[in-house]
Order: structure tokens, then sequence, then C-alpha cells
């Protein structure tokens, strides 16, 4: 399973309570939607680091890694680069 898939998979399960891939565009803003808030995304953060062995340091917390999946794959790649 890719990182977008299984983040996706998070997502939709954590803060959707479905497993509906329609549910959630991998493009999807995080934000524009109100599904995350600051609590959520600090667990999505420890779901990056444990799951994908990545440090996601505090200058690193913003829209441009985080707010949609293709983003936080993007993010994790570049990481693990």
């Amino acid at each position: 399973m890719s990182a977008a898939e299984q983040v996706r998979q998070y997502i939709l399960e954590n803060f959707l309570f479905s497993t509906d891939t329609s549910l959630l565009g991998l493009d999807e803003s995080f934000l524009e939607r109100g599904l995350i808030d600051s609590t959520g995304m600090l667990e999505v953060i420890l779901f990056l680091e444990e799951n994908f062995g990545v440090k996601v340091g505090d200058n690193e917390m913003v829209p441009e890694n985080l707010d949609s999946v293709n983003r936080i794959a993007a993010f994790i790649e570049r990481k693990k680069a």
C-alpha cells in the first residue's frame, strides 16, 4: 500500500469514520473542509512518525506539507529521500 493510500485510509477511518474513498479526494484540503483541527493534526503527525519513521519538526507543521493526502505523501517522500 502506498503512503498516500495509508494516509487516506487513516484520515477516512479516524476523521470521517468511513472506509469510502470517494469521501476524500487526494488533493482535497483538510483545512478548507474543516476536517482536521489542531488537535487532530497532532494525531496525524503522530501517525506519520509512528508508521513512516519520519520526524515532523515544528517548522514543518505547515499546510504546504500536511493539508492533503498528496501533500503528506510528498512530504513523506522528501523526508525519506
